[in-house]
């Protein structure tokens, strides 16, 4: 996995969630608390996640093979979907199993110290590996805000993390307040009410990684000033006179596939084509280094064949 994929937010992540897991689990032994149980429950989750992603990021740096002649970059992306299905099933149902029990059999928490310590403590821990994902994160974001850099970044280790992190402390602050509710009042409900809504809240942290790694694995293009990077160094003004149509797609966060028909002066010899073809490949590489399998098709332009089909794109010559 290259830097880009945020090993150290995983590690960072992945350290702050068993030592959080095991504090939790001892409070929930010595309180009852349901909101510590479902907590200690969502970090062992959370530990688990980052296992899966370091051990995507680690297969995906297989060679290519005749097998998959394209390599094994994708496989960044399917452990990323795991994740969100263990999220979901593990993290969110049984948070919702468990403050359900809570609400229809409270009972008086005991030892409060215990679940109040420990989530402090936790709060504090979650921040340290928050900040550390926001920190690596803001080194490939540039000028995205959040919302666009989780729905466009290809790597997806960074956003799994970011927002695993943000729903853990939203998961800790509720508990807090479902703890502390169940103190001041008494009454063991708030408790399961607390538990219920980290239910909620993991599912639906769970569902918007499952829509952004699923278009992940369907296969997306290069983004917009990629694509621009590459149509510009397609173009010598010389031999390759114009882009006909283009099509990119990321085999992983790292590669990129490119396929593009270009024209070509039609008096050009056979020599003078191969020769641009190659020296359009190092432009596109040198313009952006990710496009590592690039097919490029000459061809000569032809408005009335690209006036002809209903979808020019699709047509000889067309654009």
């Amino acid at each position: 996995m290259s830097a880009s994929g945020g090993t150290k937010a995983i590690v960072a992540a992945l350290g702050a969630n068993l030592a959080i897991a095991v504090a939790k689990f001892v409070a929930f032994i010595f309180s009852g608390s349901s909101s510590m149980l479902a907590e200690s429950v969502h970090s062992l989750a959370d530990s688990g996640n980052q296992g899966l992603l370091l051990l995507g990021g680690k297969k995906a740096q297989r060679e290519a093979t005749p097998q998959h002649p394209f390599g094994y970059g994708r496989e960044r992306y399917i452990y990323a979907f795991l994740v969100s299905i263990v999220l979901f099933s593990v993290g969110g149902m049984f948070a919702i199993y468990e403050g359900y029990e809570k609400i229809k059999h409270p009972h008086e928490l005991e030892h409060w110290y215990w679940p109040v310590g420990v989530l402090v403590f936790a709060i504090i821990a979650e921040g340290f590996s928050f900040r550390t994902a926001i920190k690596e994160s803001n080194q490939t974001r540039g000028k995205l805000t959040w919302t666009q850099f989780v729905r466009r970044a290809k790597a997806p280790e960074l956003p799994v993390v970011l927002l695993e992190d943000l729903g853990a402390l939203v998961g800790l602050v509720l508990a807090l307040g479902g703890v502390g509710l169940a103190l001041a009042t008494g009454d063991g409900v708030w408790d399961g009410v607390g538990t219920l809504c980290i239910g909620v809240l993991l599912i639906a942290i769970a569902i918007v990684l499952a829509a952004e790694t699923k278009s992940l694995l369907l296969g997306e293009a290069a983004g917009t000033e990629e694509v621009r990077k590459i149509e510009q160094a397609l173009v010598d003004g010389e031999t390759v006179t114009k882009v006909i149509h283009m099509r990119t797609l990321h085999l992983g966060p790292e590669e990129l596939l490119v396929a593009a028909k270009v024209a070509v002066q039609h008096d050009d010899t056979a020599a003078e084509v191969a020769s641009a073809i190659n020296a359009a490949e190092e432009r596109i590489r040198a313009a952006v280094p990710i496009a590592r399998v690039i097919y490029l098709e000459p061809d000569i332009f032809s408005e009335s064949a690209a006036a002809a089909g209903t979808n020019p794109a699709k047509s000889p010559g067309g654009h």
